[in-house]
């Protein structure tokens, strides 16, 4: 049915994707995967760190608290410097922070010089994904912009499997030091990929003139509240707030100690988890991303679809006495997989409600969503565990609360959202007929 689309087959203007787009926005996703690689280091080296620097559970989880929070609150100014410098000088940065950031936690010594490194590490995060978008919409045309999204989440993601498998296995057997240090090799690696080779645009889609962003606080107030007032843009926002953060902090810190203190599992059963819930994210991304490219109507579905499974399954094993059973686990981890992908459905709403100029500002909206939901869990379980004795099913019930928020949101501000959207689409197409290319 025509009506399954919101977005055009073509639109005038587009950029002509092909080889050259993918080498380019390649070397971008590159740089997104190096920073989940870090980003994700800490949660299977949690144990080893609260060893290392003789902390106890709220201390451990002040490292992935200060990195999200770090993250969380660049998203808007690394949105603003997208949009004004472009995503190749904030990527080089990016990478700069996040390296610098990975090779000053390989040689901390203290508590407070590894929490400096962590939220350096965060700051340089934070400039990736957005940057990484900003690409696709340059170098892609509008209708593959979904699926080019949930690739680069994809690849992204598949970092996850790095540490898992590979920092997990270094650390083990070479210790923190040549491990953390070691890995910041990847990030001098892609800094020169992208010194060399990457290009904001293609040759002759360069932005108009008239559309680069000015500068000064009048022009970063009236971006971010443009964005904000637009119901998809804040749509986005609670939708990635909803749907990202089970899986997030499950993989960023406490799913390891939760597998292994409160399930009796050991940390090779408790890892094989953990990589699981990267495959799955894996692959229910690429599966996503072609549903919702083909039939926007699908967006808001899968999205309530995961919440729902989510909350279900968590329950499931949150209320099952004793330790829940293997095919509880899997099926949970199979579940939680689904959660980044569907995180990804926030840009898909407040993409096609801003203009150009403000994808930048309206992602970092966006994208800053699941990262506050996400530091907020963590702060709350580390709190709640050492105030309940490591009562795991206490700690682990504040997803429930941070999910009820979410929803409600969602139904508050979908049907806004939908009639906004609609009333952009009649008026693109008028304009596409009515203006000549």
């Amino acid at each position: 049915m025509s009506t399954a689309r919101s977005t055009p087959m073509t639109l005038p203007g587009d950029p002509p994707g092909g080889r050259r787009a993918m080498w380019v926005w390649g070397i971008g996703v590159a740089v997104y995967f190096v920073a989940i690689i870090y980003r994700t280091s800490l949660g299977v080296a949690g144990l080893d760190a609260a060893e290392r620097f003789h902390i106890n559970a709220s201390a451990l989880s002040t490292f992935s608290i200060l990195q999200l929070l770090v993250y969380a609150g660049m998203q808007i100014p690394v949105g603003l410097m997208v949009d004004k410098m472009g995503p190749k000088k904030v990527l080089i940065l990016g990478a700069t922070l996040y390296t610098v950031g990975q090779l000053g936690f390989a040689l901390s010594g203290s508590y407070g010089m590894a929490l400096i490194s962590r939220a350096l590490l965060g700051c340089g995060d934070a400039m990736t994904f957005i940057s990484v978008l900003r690409l696709g919409t340059r170098w892609f045309p509008a209708r593959r912009g979904p699926m080019i999204a949930q690739i680069a989440a994809l690849i992204g993601m598949s970092g996850n499997l790095v540490s898992t498998l590979v920092l997990a296995r270094l650390l083990d057997t070479l210790g923190w030091t040549p491990t953390f240090a070691g890995s910041a090799v990847c990030g001098i690696a892609v800094i020169v990929l992208v010194l060399l080779f990457l290009k904001d645009h293609p040759e002759g889609f360069e932005p108009a003139p008239a559309s680069r962003p000015a500068t000064g606080g009048g022009y970063v107030r009236q971006q971010i509240s443009q964005c904000w007032r637009e119901p998809g843009t804040r749509l986005g926002m609670w939708v990635h707030f909803t749907t990202q953060f089970p899986a997030m902090f499950f993989l960023l810190l406490w799913g390891m100690p939760f597998l292994v203190e409160a399930q009796g599992l050991t940390e090779t059963a408790a890892g094989g988890l953990l990589t699981l819930i990267v495959v799955s994210n894996m692959a229910s991304g690429l599966v996503y991303g072609q549903v919702i490219a083909r039939h926007h109507a699908a967006r808001m579905p899968l999205a309530l679809g995961t919440v729902g499974a989510t909350a279900a399954l968590w329950a499931a094993m949150l209320c099952w006495p004793g330790h829940a059973p293997m095919t509880l686990l899997v099926l949970t981890c199979v579940v939680l997989g689904t959660c980044g992908p569907a995180s990804m459905i926030g840009f898909d709403f407040a993409r096609p409600a801003n203009p150009p100029e403000r994808q930048g500002t309206a992602s970092g909206i966006v994208n800053m969503g699941g990262f506050m939901a996400s530091m907020t869990t963590l702060l709350a379980v580390g709190v709640l565990l050492d105030a309940t004795g490591d009562n795991y099913r206490i700690a682990f019930a504040t997803v429930f609360v941070l999910e009820a928020l979410g929803l409600s949101q969602i139904l508050r501000l979908r049907k806004r959202a939908a009639r906004r959207e609609r009333e952009r689409t009649v008026a693109s197409r008028v304009e596409a007929v009515h203006v000549p290319v």
